[in-house]
Protein backbone atom coordinates (compact mmCIF):
# COMPACT_ATOMS: atom_id res chain seq x y z
CA UNK A 1 0.00 0.00 0.00
CA UNK A 2 1.02 3.59 -0.59
CA UNK A 3 1.03 6.07 2.29
CA UNK A 4 -2.40 7.42 1.25
CA UNK A 5 -3.85 3.95 0.76
CA UNK A 6 -2.63 2.87 4.18
CA UNK A 7 -4.09 5.94 5.91
CA UNK A 8 -7.41 5.70 4.05
CA UNK A 9 -8.91 3.43 6.73
CA UNK A 10 -7.78 4.47 10.20
CA UNK A 11 -8.97 4.07 13.78
CA UNK A 12 -7.97 5.84 16.99
CA UNK A 13 -8.59 4.08 20.30
CA UNK A 14 -9.16 6.36 23.28
CA UNK A 15 -10.17 9.03 20.79
CA UNK A 16 -11.88 11.41 23.21
CA UNK A 17 -9.10 11.42 25.80
CA UNK A 18 -6.44 14.05 26.36
CA UNK A 19 -4.00 12.44 23.95
CA UNK A 20 -6.46 10.70 21.67
CA UNK A 21 -8.36 13.88 20.77
CA UNK A 22 -5.15 15.49 19.55
CA UNK A 23 -4.23 12.41 17.53
CA UNK A 24 -7.70 12.39 15.96
CA UNK A 25 -7.36 16.07 15.05
CA UNK A 26 -3.91 15.74 13.47
CA UNK A 27 -4.84 12.59 11.57
CA UNK A 28 -8.18 13.96 10.37
CA UNK A 29 -6.44 17.09 9.07
CA UNK A 30 -3.87 14.95 7.28
CA UNK A 31 -6.58 12.74 5.77
CA UNK A 32 -8.62 15.75 4.63
CA UNK A 33 -5.52 17.25 3.01
CA UNK A 34 -4.79 13.96 1.25
CA UNK A 35 -8.37 13.90 0.02
CA UNK A 36 -7.86 17.29 -1.63
CA UNK A 37 -4.89 15.99 -3.61
CA UNK A 38 -6.08 15.21 -7.19
CA UNK A 39 -4.09 11.96 -7.02
CA UNK A 40 -6.45 10.77 -4.28
CA UNK A 41 -9.76 11.91 -5.70
CA UNK A 42 -12.29 9.12 -5.32
CA UNK A 43 -10.74 7.77 -2.12
CA UNK A 44 -13.01 7.64 0.89
CA UNK A 45 -10.86 8.54 3.88
CA UNK A 46 -12.43 7.30 7.11
CA UNK A 47 -11.23 7.72 10.69
CA UNK A 48 -13.13 5.74 13.32
CA UNK A 49 -12.83 7.65 16.61
CA UNK A 50 -13.36 4.94 19.22
CA UNK A 51 -14.02 5.78 22.87
CA UNK A 52 -16.13 4.32 25.67
CA UNK A 53 -17.83 7.66 26.49
CA UNK A 54 -20.55 9.05 24.25
CA UNK A 55 -20.55 12.47 26.00
CA UNK A 56 -16.77 12.67 25.55
CA UNK A 57 -17.16 11.88 21.85
CA UNK A 58 -19.66 14.73 21.54
CA UNK A 59 -17.07 17.00 23.13
CA UNK A 60 -14.48 15.66 20.69
CA UNK A 61 -16.58 16.80 17.74
CA UNK A 62 -16.86 20.31 19.17
CA UNK A 63 -13.09 20.35 19.70
CA UNK A 64 -12.46 19.16 16.14
CA UNK A 65 -14.73 21.81 14.65
CA UNK A 66 -13.01 24.62 16.52
CA UNK A 67 -9.49 23.38 15.80
CA UNK A 68 -10.17 22.58 12.14
CA UNK A 69 -11.38 26.15 11.67
CA UNK A 70 -8.19 27.52 13.20
CA UNK A 71 -6.12 25.24 10.98
CA UNK A 72 -8.06 26.35 7.89
CA UNK A 73 -7.58 30.02 8.66
CA UNK A 74 -3.82 29.50 8.90
CA UNK A 75 -3.60 27.86 5.48
CA UNK A 76 -6.28 29.78 3.59
CA UNK A 77 -3.94 30.45 0.65
CA UNK A 78 -3.17 26.75 0.22
CA UNK A 79 -6.85 25.87 0.53
CA UNK A 80 -7.78 28.36 -2.19
CA UNK A 81 -5.50 26.40 -4.53
CA UNK A 82 -6.79 23.05 -3.30
CA UNK A 83 -10.40 24.12 -3.99
CA UNK A 84 -9.55 25.80 -7.31
CA UNK A 85 -11.98 23.48 -9.13
CA UNK A 86 -14.87 24.63 -6.93
CA UNK A 87 -16.36 27.76 -8.54
CA UNK A 88 -19.00 27.87 -5.80
CA UNK A 89 -16.33 28.65 -3.19
CA UNK A 90 -15.42 32.30 -3.63
CA UNK A 91 -14.97 33.97 -0.28
CA UNK A 92 -12.34 32.84 2.22
CA UNK A 93 -15.11 32.20 4.74
CA UNK A 94 -16.76 29.77 2.31
CA UNK A 95 -13.48 27.94 1.75
CA UNK A 96 -12.82 27.71 5.48
CA UNK A 97 -16.32 26.37 6.14
CA UNK A 98 -15.92 23.80 3.37
CA UNK A 99 -12.60 22.58 4.78
CA UNK A 100 -14.03 22.26 8.29
CA UNK A 101 -16.84 20.12 6.93
CA UNK A 102 -14.36 18.00 4.95
CA UNK A 103 -12.34 17.36 8.11
CA UNK A 104 -15.41 16.45 10.15
CA UNK A 105 -16.70 14.21 7.35
CA UNK A 106 -13.61 12.03 7.79
CA UNK A 107 -14.34 11.31 11.47
CA UNK A 108 -16.85 8.64 12.56
CA UNK A 109 -17.30 8.70 16.36
CA UNK A 110 -18.25 5.37 17.92
CA UNK A 111 -18.21 3.46 21.19
CA UNK A 112 -17.84 0.13 19.37
CA UNK A 113 -14.37 -1.38 19.12
CA UNK A 114 -15.59 -3.40 16.15
CA UNK A 115 -15.32 -0.23 14.05
CA UNK A 116 -11.54 -0.63 14.20
CA UNK A 117 -11.57 -4.15 12.77
CA UNK A 118 -11.38 -2.96 9.17
CA UNK A 119 -8.67 -0.36 9.74
CA UNK A 120 -5.31 -0.41 8.00
CA UNK A 121 -3.82 1.80 10.72
CA UNK A 122 -4.79 1.75 14.39
CA UNK A 123 -3.56 4.47 16.73
CA UNK A 124 -3.79 3.28 20.33
CA UNK A 125 -4.11 6.06 22.94
CA UNK A 126 -5.76 4.19 25.81
CA UNK A 127 -4.70 4.76 29.41
CA UNK A 128 -1.20 3.63 30.40
CA UNK A 129 -2.23 0.12 31.45
CA UNK A 130 -0.35 -2.79 29.83
CA UNK A 131 -3.18 -5.29 30.32
CA UNK A 132 -5.77 -2.94 28.81
CA UNK A 133 -3.57 -2.17 25.83
CA UNK A 134 -2.78 -5.82 25.21
CA UNK A 135 -6.47 -6.69 25.43
CA UNK A 136 -7.50 -4.04 22.91
CA UNK A 137 -4.68 -4.72 20.47
CA UNK A 138 -5.07 -8.48 20.78
CA UNK A 139 -8.78 -8.36 20.03
CA UNK A 140 -8.26 -6.24 16.92
CA UNK A 141 -5.47 -8.59 15.83
CA UNK A 142 -7.77 -11.60 16.28
CA UNK A 143 -10.90 -10.18 14.67
CA UNK A 144 -9.66 -7.36 12.44
CA UNK A 145 -7.55 -6.95 9.34
CA UNK A 146 -4.54 -9.22 9.28
CA UNK A 147 -2.54 -6.42 7.68
CA UNK A 148 -3.39 -3.70 10.18
CA UNK A 149 -0.51 -1.67 11.58
CA UNK A 150 -0.55 -0.45 15.16
CA UNK A 151 0.95 2.81 16.44
CA UNK A 152 0.84 2.96 20.23
CA UNK A 153 1.11 6.21 22.15
CA UNK A 154 2.51 4.51 25.24
CA UNK A 155 5.00 6.64 27.14
CA UNK A 156 6.57 3.82 29.13
CA UNK A 157 5.57 0.26 28.16
CA UNK A 158 8.12 -1.61 26.00
CA UNK A 159 6.85 -2.08 22.46
CA UNK A 160 8.31 -5.58 22.21
CA UNK A 161 6.28 -6.60 25.24
CA UNK A 162 3.04 -5.34 23.70
CA UNK A 163 3.93 -7.08 20.44
CA UNK A 164 4.59 -10.42 22.09
CA UNK A 165 1.59 -10.40 24.43
CA UNK A 166 -0.90 -9.19 21.80
CA UNK A 167 0.56 -11.45 19.09
CA UNK A 168 1.03 -8.67 16.55
CA UNK A 169 3.94 -10.26 14.68
CA UNK A 170 5.94 -7.04 14.40
CA UNK A 171 3.01 -4.91 13.24
CA UNK A 172 3.47 -2.36 16.04
CA UNK A 173 5.65 0.67 16.64
CA UNK A 174 5.83 3.14 19.50
CA UNK A 175 4.70 6.60 18.42
CA UNK A 176 4.78 8.70 21.56
CA UNK A 177 3.17 12.09 21.06
CA UNK A 178 3.79 14.69 23.74
CA UNK A 179 0.87 16.45 25.39
CA UNK A 180 -0.96 18.16 23.77
CA UNK A 181 -0.27 16.42 20.43
CA UNK A 182 -1.65 19.28 18.35
CA UNK A 183 0.83 21.72 19.91
CA UNK A 184 3.86 19.70 20.96
CA UNK A 185 6.43 19.25 18.22
CA UNK A 186 8.14 16.18 19.67
CA UNK A 187 7.47 12.54 18.89
CA UNK A 188 9.47 9.67 20.34
CA UNK A 189 9.63 6.86 17.79
CA UNK A 190 10.30 3.46 19.36
CA UNK A 191 10.99 0.38 17.30
CA UNK A 192 10.92 -3.02 18.92
CA UNK A 193 13.37 -5.61 17.68
CA UNK A 194 10.41 -7.17 15.86
CA UNK A 195 8.91 -4.00 14.33
CA UNK A 196 8.55 -4.34 10.58
CA UNK A 197 10.78 -1.93 8.63
CA UNK A 198 7.93 -0.83 6.35
CA UNK A 199 5.83 0.12 9.40
CA UNK A 200 8.70 2.15 10.84
CA UNK A 201 9.05 3.89 7.47
CA UNK A 202 5.33 4.71 7.42
CA UNK A 203 5.51 6.10 10.95
CA UNK A 204 8.46 8.29 9.99
CA UNK A 205 6.62 9.60 6.93
CA UNK A 206 3.49 10.31 8.98
CA UNK A 207 5.57 12.25 11.53
CA UNK A 208 7.22 14.23 8.73
CA UNK A 209 3.81 15.11 7.27
CA UNK A 210 2.79 16.42 10.69
CA UNK A 211 6.03 18.46 10.87
CA UNK A 212 7.08 16.74 14.07
CA UNK A 213 10.57 16.55 15.51
CA UNK A 214 11.29 12.84 15.71
CA UNK A 215 13.70 11.38 18.26
CA UNK A 216 14.33 7.61 18.20
CA UNK A 217 14.39 5.83 21.53
CA UNK A 218 15.45 2.29 22.19
CA UNK A 219 12.79 -0.05 23.49
CA UNK A 220 13.41 0.28 27.23
CA UNK A 221 10.57 1.02 29.68
CA UNK A 222 10.08 4.77 30.08
CA UNK A 223 12.03 5.56 26.91
CA UNK A 224 13.95 8.86 26.92
CA UNK A 225 11.28 11.31 28.10
CA UNK A 226 9.95 9.47 31.12
CA UNK A 227 13.33 7.89 31.66
CA UNK A 228 14.59 11.36 32.51
CA UNK A 229 11.46 12.98 33.95
CA UNK A 230 10.63 10.20 36.41
CA UNK A 231 14.16 10.13 37.82
CA UNK A 232 14.27 13.94 37.85
CA UNK A 233 11.02 13.99 39.84
CA UNK A 234 12.33 11.39 42.28
CA UNK A 235 15.34 13.60 42.90
CA UNK A 236 13.03 16.53 43.61
CA UNK A 237 11.02 14.42 46.04
CA UNK A 238 14.19 13.20 47.77
CA UNK A 239 15.43 16.78 48.12
CA UNK A 240 12.14 17.90 49.63
CA UNK A 241 12.21 15.01 52.09
CA UNK A 242 15.81 15.87 53.01
CA UNK A 243 14.89 19.50 53.67
CA UNK A 244 11.58 18.81 55.44
CA UNK A 245 12.91 18.23 59.01
CA UNK A 246 14.42 21.73 59.05
CA UNK A 247 11.98 23.68 56.90
CA UNK A 248 8.72 21.72 57.21
CA UNK A 249 7.25 19.58 54.42
CA UNK A 250 5.31 22.40 52.75
CA UNK A 251 8.31 24.73 52.98
CA UNK A 252 10.61 22.08 51.51
CA UNK A 253 8.26 21.44 48.58
CA UNK A 254 8.00 25.18 47.97
CA UNK A 255 11.77 25.60 47.99
CA UNK A 256 12.54 22.70 45.65
CA UNK A 257 9.74 23.70 43.29
CA UNK A 258 10.98 27.29 43.17
CA UNK A 259 14.62 26.34 42.66
CA UNK A 260 13.80 23.84 39.90
CA UNK A 261 11.84 26.53 38.05
CA UNK A 262 13.66 29.79 38.70
CA UNK A 263 17.29 28.75 39.10
CA UNK A 264 17.24 25.88 36.61
CA UNK A 265 15.32 28.12 34.16
CA UNK A 266 12.42 25.78 33.48
CA UNK A 267 8.83 26.60 32.46
CA UNK A 268 7.45 25.20 35.72
CA UNK A 269 8.76 23.74 38.94
CA UNK A 270 9.19 19.98 39.26
CA UNK A 271 6.18 19.55 41.54
CA UNK A 272 3.97 21.60 39.25
CA UNK A 273 5.03 19.30 36.43
CA UNK A 274 4.18 16.22 38.51
CA UNK A 275 0.77 17.75 39.20
CA UNK A 276 0.29 18.51 35.50
CA UNK A 277 1.02 14.93 34.48
CA UNK A 278 -0.93 13.59 37.47
CA UNK A 279 0.42 11.95 40.63
CA UNK A 280 -1.51 8.79 39.83
CA UNK A 281 -0.07 8.72 36.31
CA UNK A 282 3.46 9.23 37.63
CA UNK A 283 2.96 6.38 40.13
CA UNK A 284 1.78 4.09 37.36
CA UNK A 285 4.66 4.96 35.04
CA UNK A 286 7.15 4.41 37.86
CA UNK A 287 5.55 1.01 38.49
CA UNK A 288 5.87 0.06 34.82
CA UNK A 289 9.51 1.14 34.77
CA UNK A 290 10.38 -0.48 38.11
CA UNK A 291 8.97 -3.86 37.11
CA UNK A 292 11.04 -3.84 33.93
CA UNK A 293 14.32 -2.41 35.19
CA UNK A 294 17.31 -3.92 36.94
CA UNK A 295 17.33 -0.79 39.11
CA UNK A 296 13.61 -1.10 39.83
CA UNK A 297 13.92 -0.68 43.58
CA UNK A 298 14.95 2.93 43.11
CA UNK A 299 12.01 3.77 40.85
CA UNK A 300 9.42 4.19 43.56
CA UNK A 301 8.14 6.97 45.81
CA UNK A 302 6.48 6.18 49.15
CA UNK A 303 5.42 9.84 49.23
CA UNK A 304 3.36 9.44 46.06
CA UNK A 305 1.82 6.29 47.56
CA UNK A 306 0.92 8.22 50.70
CA UNK A 307 -0.63 11.08 48.76
CA UNK A 308 -2.61 8.61 46.66
CA UNK A 309 -4.02 7.25 49.89
CA UNK A 310 -5.20 10.77 50.72
CA UNK A 311 -6.90 11.06 47.32
CA UNK A 312 -4.39 13.59 45.97
CA UNK A 313 -4.19 13.01 42.21
CA UNK A 314 -3.46 16.17 40.22
CA UNK A 315 -4.07 16.09 36.48
CA UNK A 316 -6.53 18.28 34.59
CA UNK A 317 -10.25 18.85 34.48
CA UNK A 318 -12.10 18.38 31.19
CA UNK A 319 -11.65 22.07 30.36
CA UNK A 320 -7.87 21.78 30.78
CA UNK A 321 -7.66 23.58 34.12
CA UNK A 322 -5.31 22.16 36.74
CA UNK A 323 -6.56 19.93 39.56
CA UNK A 324 -5.00 20.20 42.99
CA UNK A 325 -2.06 17.87 43.60
CA UNK A 326 1.04 18.48 45.65
CA UNK A 327 0.10 22.13 45.13
CA UNK A 328 -3.30 23.79 45.35
CA UNK A 329 -4.18 26.06 42.43
CA UNK A 330 -6.24 29.23 42.13
CA UNK A 331 -6.85 30.56 38.61
CA UNK A 332 -4.10 28.26 37.36
CA UNK A 333 -1.45 29.55 39.77
CA UNK A 334 -0.01 27.79 42.85
CA UNK A 335 -1.71 28.99 46.03
CA UNK A 336 -0.93 26.28 48.58
CA UNK A 337 1.07 23.12 49.30
CA UNK A 338 -0.19 19.85 50.74
CA UNK A 339 0.64 18.92 54.32
CA UNK A 340 0.31 15.12 54.40
CA UNK A 341 0.17 15.04 58.17
CA UNK A 342 -2.80 17.40 58.36
CA UNK A 343 -4.35 16.26 55.07
CA UNK A 344 -4.81 19.94 54.13
CA UNK A 345 -3.09 22.64 52.11
CA UNK A 346 -0.80 25.25 53.65
CA UNK A 347 -1.36 28.66 51.98
CA UNK A 348 1.71 29.94 50.16
CA UNK A 349 1.18 33.31 51.83
CA UNK A 350 2.11 31.69 55.15
CA UNK A 351 5.46 30.27 54.04
CA UNK A 352 6.71 31.98 50.86
CA UNK A 353 8.53 34.95 52.41
CA UNK A 354 10.26 32.81 55.03
CA UNK A 355 11.35 30.21 52.47
CA UNK A 356 12.55 32.83 49.99
CA UNK A 357 14.73 34.31 52.71
CA UNK A 358 16.26 30.93 53.48
CA UNK A 359 16.93 30.24 49.80
CA UNK A 360 18.69 33.56 49.46
CA UNK A 361 18.63 35.99 46.54
CA UNK A 362 18.98 34.67 42.98
CA UNK A 363 21.98 35.70 40.85
CA UNK A 364 21.73 39.31 39.72
CA UNK A 365 21.41 38.21 36.07
CA UNK A 366 18.45 35.89 36.75
CA UNK A 367 15.54 36.12 34.32
CA UNK A 368 12.31 34.20 33.96
CA UNK A 369 12.15 31.16 31.68
CA UNK A 370 9.91 33.06 29.27
CA UNK A 371 12.34 35.96 29.06
CA UNK A 372 15.29 33.62 28.52
CA UNK A 373 13.50 31.74 25.74
CA UNK A 374 13.06 35.02 23.89
CA UNK A 375 16.72 36.02 24.01
CA UNK A 376 18.52 36.18 20.65
CA UNK A 377 21.67 34.70 22.23
CA UNK A 378 20.29 32.35 24.82
CA UNK A 379 23.45 30.24 25.02
CA UNK A 380 25.61 33.24 25.97
CA UNK A 381 23.16 34.30 28.66
CA UNK A 382 22.97 30.82 30.15
CA UNK A 383 26.75 30.52 30.20
CA UNK A 384 27.04 33.72 32.21
CA UNK A 385 24.06 32.96 34.46
CA UNK A 386 25.29 29.51 35.47
CA UNK A 387 28.80 30.83 36.00
CA UNK A 388 27.29 33.33 38.45
CA UNK A 389 25.16 30.59 40.04
CA UNK A 390 28.24 28.41 40.45
CA UNK A 391 29.96 31.11 42.50
CA UNK A 392 26.96 31.81 44.75
CA UNK A 393 26.93 30.50 48.33
CA UNK A 394 23.17 30.62 49.01
CA UNK A 395 21.05 27.57 49.84
CA UNK A 396 19.11 28.11 46.62
CA UNK A 397 22.29 28.02 44.53
CA UNK A 398 23.45 24.88 46.32
CA UNK A 399 20.12 23.13 45.66
CA UNK A 400 20.20 24.23 42.01
CA UNK A 401 23.71 22.90 41.49
CA UNK A 402 22.79 19.57 43.08
CA UNK A 403 19.71 19.37 40.90
CA UNK A 404 21.58 20.31 37.73
CA UNK A 405 24.30 17.73 38.37
CA UNK A 406 21.70 15.03 39.01
CA UNK A 407 19.78 15.97 35.85
CA UNK A 408 22.98 15.67 33.82
CA UNK A 409 23.83 12.36 35.49
CA UNK A 410 20.40 11.01 34.55
CA UNK A 411 20.84 12.10 30.94
CA UNK A 412 24.27 10.50 30.65
CA UNK A 413 22.84 7.34 32.21
CA UNK A 414 20.19 7.11 29.49
CA UNK A 415 22.95 7.07 26.88
CA UNK A 416 25.19 4.73 28.88
CA UNK A 417 22.32 2.27 29.37
CA UNK A 418 21.43 2.26 25.68
CA UNK A 419 18.06 3.97 26.01
CA UNK A 420 19.17 6.97 23.97
CA UNK A 421 21.61 6.53 21.10
CA UNK A 422 23.21 9.96 21.53
CA UNK A 423 23.52 12.74 24.08
CA UNK A 424 21.94 15.01 21.50
CA UNK A 425 18.77 12.88 21.56
CA UNK A 426 18.38 13.32 25.32
CA UNK A 427 18.86 17.06 25.01
CA UNK A 428 16.36 17.29 22.11
CA UNK A 429 13.67 15.47 24.10
CA UNK A 430 14.04 17.79 27.07
CA UNK A 431 14.33 20.92 24.93
CA UNK A 432 11.43 20.08 22.63
CA UNK A 433 9.15 17.87 24.70
CA UNK A 434 9.60 19.58 28.07
CA UNK A 435 10.41 23.10 26.80
CA UNK A 436 13.63 23.32 28.81
CA UNK A 437 15.90 26.25 27.96
CA UNK A 438 18.90 23.93 27.62
CA UNK A 439 19.58 20.21 27.53
CA UNK A 440 20.48 18.32 30.70
CA UNK A 441 23.77 17.12 29.22
CA UNK A 442 25.78 20.32 29.24
CA UNK A 443 28.84 21.99 30.70
CA UNK A 444 26.97 24.09 33.23
CA UNK A 445 27.08 21.58 36.08
CA UNK A 446 30.46 19.87 35.76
Amino acid sequence: MTYAERLEKTAVLGAAGKMGSGIVLLTALEMADLGLDPANRGRDFVLHAVDISEPALAGLLRYLRDQARKAAEKKAVWLRGAYADRPDLVENAEIVDRYVEDVLAVVRPTTRLEAAFGANVVFEAAVEDPDLKVGLLGRIRAEGSKEAWFLTNTSSIPIGELDAKAGLDGRIVGFHFYNPPAVQKLVELIRAGTTRPELAAFAAEYAKKLRKVVVPSNDVAGFIGNGHFMRDALHGIAEAERLAPEHGFAGAVYMVNKVSQDLLVRPMGIFQLVDYVGLDVCRYILGVMAARSAAGAGLHSPLLDRLAGLGVKGGQFADGSQKDGLLRYEKGRPAGIIDPEAGAYVPLAEIAARCDERLGPPPASARSWKAVMGLPDRAAFLEGFFRELGAATTLGAELARRYGRRSKEIGLGLVRDGIAAREEDVNTVMLTGFYHAYGPINGYFD
